[in-house]
């Protein structure tokens, strides 16, 4: 019996071993595969960079760093992959986040232009004669997250970002934007994009604007509304509060508003380039356009120009026209020949100081099945008017599709994926309905205006 007993025991004794057995394995493999870390909500988040009291915003600095943004580890107490995004938010309550960038690590950079496109989208200006401000300030935060961020998530504080963006009043050329502009079928198809701009002078209540007209009428009208507007009842040159439309044909113009005297002048005006270096000496089109530079008081043109010679003529035609008899870089009336090489160009005349700069620079321009069938001509080529801005009018389209590239070559060129507007390295295509089109690239911003006229 005792025997019996014995070996009964042990039976027992290996069956409850087995079990144990069976039951350490199971739960090695539910430690390996089924167990779930549940991440813990962090205390400490915070920011780690110290911020400037104020950011000064300027065109010509855009693409400088304003502020890299660094944070400590967000810890949810398990070893877990995180997520950092840095939101902005205008309103402050982050109603209307934005995310600016995302990353794993402990760093974002933030550029001035990518300030200078909140400070605008809140409503500031640079411009010293509108009643918007140019100071006022942005939130910001970190968000970090683990997986797809549904439930576990952690913000850390909130710091305000003040900006200031310095007023434009003239870059050292004392000549400054106005509040007054031309408004009209003629120029803007009545306000559906910005006035041309009317810009001051050194007699005080004289503005000038140097605009290229449609056939149709214009008026001219104070911040872009009609609360302050003129015309012209009779068509004898009288400014007209509230008056009649002014007829206009398609042309280039200096148009003289006089608000001492009530009078208005419109002259045909344009400065450009004219040569074997450019255009066949007028045979081959049109001279190329000088744009007018407020904030040195030049005219510039971004130009390709082929080996030859050149010389700058006003209006198409050879009544004034101006060389260089010495070569010394000093315009001289009716002078000689300036001889060039062919390569991307800006070109600058400074009438005050009756001069003139051909400098080898990058030109931006327009290409695409709704310009030049994508290269098969030159591209439509944009003058830098002001640091990282260019335009261009007018520019003829078709329907199709166009890009922005340098120097009429794909090494660097924009598109706009998502046609929301903001420009996009190597982007999608851009659809154009046929038309007329003032052209603006801001790569200060990251963004363009194709502004139908006709």
């Amino acid at each position: 019996m005792k025997d019996i007993k014995k070996n009964k025991q042990m039976k027992n004794l290996k069956i409850l071993g087995l079990l144990i057995i069976a039951l350490l394995g199971f739960n090695s493999c539910e430690t390996q595969d089924d167990v779930v870390f549940i991440a813990q909500e962090t205390e400490g988040f915070v920011f780690t960079n110290s911020t400037q009291a104020n950011y000064i915003l300027t065109t010509g600095t855009a693409s400088n760093l304003a502020e890299r943004f660094t944070w400590n580890n967000a810890d949810f107490e398990v070893p877990t992959n995180i997520t950092y995004e840095l939101q902005r938010s205008i309103m402050g309550d982050f109603s209307d986040l934005v995310v600016l960038g995302s990353t794993n690590g402990n760093e974002l950079a933030v550029t001035i232009g990518q300030m200078m496109s909140i400070a605008t989208e809140a409503g500031l200006d640079a411009n010293p004669n509108t009643a918007e401000p140019n100071t006022g300030a942005f939130s910001v935060r970190l968000r970090a997250y683990v997986g797809n961020g549904g439930s576990t998530e952690v913000f850390s504080d909130v710091k305000t970002i003040s900006v200031e963006l310095l007023e434009n009043t003239g870059g050292g050329s004392g000549i400054t934007p106005s509040t007054w502009g031309v408004v009209g079928s003629g120029y803007n198809n009545w306000g559906a994009f910005a006035d041309g701009v009317f810009y001051t002078t050194s007699t005080a209540d004289v503005f000038v604007a140097y605009v290229t007209l449609v056939t149709g009428e214009i008026k001219f009208r104070e911040n872009n509304d009609w609360g302050n507007n003129f015309g012209d009842t009779g068509a004898d040159g009288t400014l007209d509060a509230g008056g009649d439309n002014i007829a206009v044909t398609a042309g280039n113009y200096k148009i003289t508003l006089n608000l001492s005297n009530n009078t208005y002048t419109m002259e045909a005006f344009s400065w450009g380039v004219v040569g074997s270096g450019y255009n066949d000496w007028g045979n081959a089109g049109p001279d190329a356009k000088f744009y007018y530079d407020y904030t040195t008081d030049t005219f510039k043109v971004g130009v390709k120009l082929l080996t030859g010679d050149i010389k700058f003529r006003m209006n198409n035609t050879w009544v004034t026209d101006f060389g260089d008899t010495g070569a010394d870089g000093t315009l001289d009336a009716g002078g000689d020949n300036i001889a060039v090489t062919a390569g991307h160009y800006t070109i600058s005349l400074d009438f005050n100081a009756g001069t003139y700069s051909i400098d080898t620079d990058d030109v931006w321009g327009v290409v695409g099945s709704g310009y030049n069938n994508w290269g098969a001509t030159p591209d439509f080529a944009l003058t830098e008017t002001e640091p990282d801005v260019w335009v261009g009018d007018i520019a003829t389209f078709v329907a199709g599709e166009i890009k922005f590239r340098v120097n009429n070559d794909w090494g660097t060129n924009y598109g706009d994926t998502g046609a929301d507007g903001t420009l996009d390295d190597g982007g999608d295509n851009i659809a154009v309905t046929a038309g007329l089109y003032r052209v603006k690239l801001d790569l200060a911003n990251g963004t363009y205006k194709l502004n139908k006229v006709q």
